[in-house]
């Protein structure tokens, strides 16, 4: 065989496994080049009254046949105001942050992701501080009689993430009335199925995904001032689930797909984010209860 005959079939050979290798990486991936939507998409409304009680940013999906969402995120980082002390608890403060995914669908909100807690230590004692970020999952009552709830993951140190680390996190209707929520990142694992009734393969519903500084007893109230600041957080990416011809494919969660909320207002935020990044769902994102 020629020299030249053999360079050939060596080229042909590495552009095949190249090729491969990225059929690979976009499998049951559709991915936008600009901000197209699909040809049967609902468009997102174009304001959503905010709900007080805390400092957040959400970005909310259409109403429409997603099947969940997800995305890939660095940590913040957290200053705490110190005079904004829990009288019940003094070794923590009254504002908390929260990262974290959820939706509405049959009538049934979710809030799934993370929030900075209190941990166990080695020793199996519990601190009076909060001190890492772990999962939680909560859901609203539903009209089939399921109740309300609130849980965390158990409180092991496989479960405890930090400011800085880079997590995947997802949350992803498997099947009726099942949602599986997943977090994933600096070598450790969450995984769960989590029940909600509201939740079903072929039903519309809607998808969030929120950054907050919560506010401990002030759900429902104007916020509280703080100079608490929940800075640098990094959305690499974020999609929406949905069937697209029979397979579960995810499409990225860009500025067209979503209504964006800053509550209670735009003073106290300041969102990070270039003509490429919008096309994915990327920023970074900053919250500061004394504003910018």
């Amino acid at each position: 065989m020629h020299i030249r005959q053999q360079i050939l079939i060596l080229l042909f050979l590495i552009i095949s496994i190249l090729a491969c290798e990225d059929g690979t990486k976009e499998n049951n991936e559709t991915v936008n080049k600009g901000y197209e939507l699909l040809p049967d998409e609902i468009q997102p409304r174009s304001f959503i009254q905010c709900f007080p009680g805390s400092y957040y940013r959400k970005i909310v999906s259409s109403v429409d046949y997603w099947l969940g969402i997800g995305g890939t995120v660095i940590l913040p980082e957290m200053t705490f105001d110190k005079l904004r002390i829990n009288p019940n608890k003094p070794q923590q403060f009254l504002d908390n942050p929260s990262i974290y995914l959820g939706g509405n669908m049959g009538g049934q909100e979710t809030d799934i992701g993370l929030t900075w807690e209190v941990i166990k230590d080695d020793n199996g004692i519990v601190s009076d501080e909060r001190k890492a970020f772990r999962p939680f999952m909560r859901r609203t009552a539903h009209h089939s009689g399921q109740k309300a709830v609130y849980s965390n993951a158990p409180a092991e140190s496989k479960y405890y993430w930090y400011p800085g680390d880079k997590i995947n996190i997802s949350i992803q209707i498997i099947e009726n009335h099942k949602i599986k929520f997943v977090v994933e990142g600096e070598d450790k694992k969450f995984e769960t199925i989590f029940p909600c009734d509201g939740y079903s393969i072929g039903n519309k519903g809607e998808f969030k995904r929120v950054n907050a500084i919560d506010q401990v007893g002030n759900e429902g109230k104007s916020v509280q001032a703080t100079q608490t600041k929940i800075e640098n957080c990094k959305w690499e990416r974020t999609f929406l689930y949905r069937s697209i011809n029979n397979e579960i494919s995810v499409v990225p969660m860009h500025i067209k797909r979503f209504t964006d909320m800053r509550c209670p207002n735009t003073e106290y935020f300041k969102i990070i984010a270039t003509e490429e990044d919008r096309k994915i769902g990327a920023e970074i994102i900053n919250i500061n209860g004394s504003g910018y």
